[in-house]
């Protein structure tokens, strides 16, 4: 039998969903990358949709070329309906322009 406490701390638990996505961008390209991700309010379009309750670029210090992208999404499907919005295409262009590799990690986890 399940007691109160238990039962309480399940139904608190949620499932959410992590990125993390490393670009490397074209040689001397990242900050001008960043700069049209900004410019097309990509990042803050991002963090305001539905779901998604963190989306935020990071620069490595020893690695000039590459991007880290953290992403949390209160679930699979928030971020499958972020990757069919008018701002997620606009990304996609963008990396056509200067990316030069995705490296991808995807991860579920429980949260209280």
């Amino acid at each position: 039998m399940i007691d109160k406490e238990s039962a309480t701390i399940k139904e608190n638990m949620k499932e959410m969903f992590l990125i993390n996505v490393t670009y490397t961008v074209k040689e001397g390209k990242r900050d001008e990358f960043y700069q049209k991700l900004c410019d097309k309010e990509i990042i803050k379009k991002s963090r305001n949709e539905e779901g998604n309750l963190k989306y935020d670029y990071y620069f490595p210090v020893d690695n000039a070329n590459d991007i880290l992208l953290l992403e949390i999404w209160t679930n699979v499907t928030a971020q499958q309906i972020h990757s069919e919005t008018p701002h997620f295409l606009e990304l996609q262009e963008l990396k056509k322009q200067y990316i030069l590799n995705v490296k991808i990690e995807k991860f579920t986890c429980n949260s209280i």
